[in-house]
């Protein structure tokens, strides 16, 4: 099908759907670097930079992809839902929907991808908007929770993906797969630990064996990469590179380089932060050009969706009702090679500087950490050239989750 890439950053769903071939005829993104991205890797694609002046979509678009920022929905269901006063940057996808269709063009199929906090953002009322809208234009719809993790790629990385179609049944494309993966546990010295060195104070993202979710840095392009505890008898405590950042997303090592051309190096980690994950992408597009079997009999699968409050990790509306699904966030189920054996480098040791203001919020937060990773940081904290004392009152430390 022909592909419109909304707000498509650097191409990581129209990347994936290629892989089936989904072709991408338009894509737009504001961004310079984004926009320099999108030329070297989808040389053929039309592109726009501001979707509030596209006027309408190509008369041939089949496929509509939109990962617009999660705080343009922060209007919707305050008001009149997407319908009242303008929600933000979806607002632009409907208004081009509703022109397509007012044109009496067959509707295309909606792809989005967001992070989970949309479920409950407004206290769930910006999703319901979202999903008033879709069935007043006649779709249906469906939408699942997913983990890069479980796609192969030691990066745990949570999205919502929403399909929206009125040809197809959404639920034969998000639902038909699923094969649980448990995740590792926490052995400080065996396996890597992937840590936010940013973070420590009120939360801390973790992962084991993995990397946290990539975060998309500062406007202004202050990388932020995560930090990961090596295993071993030193433990050593590195940052990836931005090629190991680009493989962690499913990219070709180097894809963003031509970002390079317009803005300073550093914009690469924003971009790579904000992209979606190749490998779910591809998922999608095969699954949207074979349909699988969902099997809505099964009892968990059509439990009430609730009228308020979070809306859930996964449902669907069949046409006449919503409901509920009990689903994981593992589609496919393919294990991750060990974080070790994914990242080539070069690995560049956490600053002291660094080091030293994350281990300071882990000694006056209320957090409790893993005694072990503890003494790695301030094993790094020494070995580059800091000190540091014990607190008189350390607390109880439990193995993170």
């Amino acid at each position: 099908m022909r592909v419109v890439g909304l707000f498509a950053g650097i191409g990581g769903l129209e990347l994936g759907l290629s892989a089936f071939g989904h072709e991408a005829i338009l894509l737009c993104d504001i961004l310079p670097q984004s926009q320099a991205v999108l030329n070297a890797r989808f040389p053929d694609a039309d592109y726009k930079s501001d979707v509030t002046k596209l006027r309408d979509l190509p008369a041939d678009t089949e496929i509509v992809t939109a990962g617009f920022p999660c705080q343009d929905l922060s209007q919707a269901g305050k008001t009149a839902g997407i319908e009242g006063a303008r929600s933000g940057l979806i607002s632009e996808v409907f208004r081009l929907l509703e022109r397509r269709k007012n044109s009496s063009r067959k509707l295309p199929t909606l792809l989005i991808e967001n992070v989970p906090f949309m479920l409950q953002l407004n206290g769930g009322r910006a999703m319901r908007a979202i999903t008033d809208k879709l069935e007043s234009l006649g779709y249906l719809w469906a939408y699942r929770i997913v983990d890069t993790w479980g796609f192969g790629l030691p990066q745990r990385r949570e999205r919502v993906c929403l399909v929206a179609s009125i040809n197809t049944d959404p639920s034969s494309v998000l639902f038909a797969d699923e094969n649980r993966l448990d995740r590792p546990k926490t052995d400080i010295g065996k396996i890597a630990h992937g840590f936010y060195w940013t973070e420590g104070h009120t939360g801390l993202g973790w992962a084991v064996d993995a990397v946290p979710t990539l975060k998309n840095g500062s406007t202004i392009g202050i990388a932020s990469p995560p930090a990961i505890v090596m295993p071993g008898p030193d433990r050593l405590i590195v940052k990836p590179s931005i090629e190991d950042a680009e493989a962690l997303q499913g990219f070709p090592r180097g894809w963003t380089q031509p970002a390079e051309r317009v803005a300073r190096p550093s914009m690469r980690w924003g971009l790579v932060g904000s992209a979606v994950s190749v490998p779910v992408a591809r998922w999608l597009g095969k699954r949207l050009s074979q349909p699988g079997e969902y099997r809505a009999q099964e009892s968990d699968r059509n439990n009430e969706f609730p009228t308020s409050g979070k809306a859930p990790r996964a449902a669907r509306y069949d046409g006449n009702r919503r409901y509920t699904v009990n689903i994981s966030a593992d589609p496919l189920g393919i294990r991750p090679p060990p974080l070790v054996e994914f990242l080539i480098g070069p690995l560049e040791p956490l600053s002291l500087k660094a080091t030293k203001g994350f281990y300071s919020r882990t000694r006056r937060a209320k957090l409790r950490f893993d005694a072990a990773f503890i003494e790695a940081v301030q094993e790094h904290l020494v070995r580059m050239g800091g000190e540091f004392e014990l607190c008189s009152h350390e607390p109880t430390l439990e193995a993170l989750a």
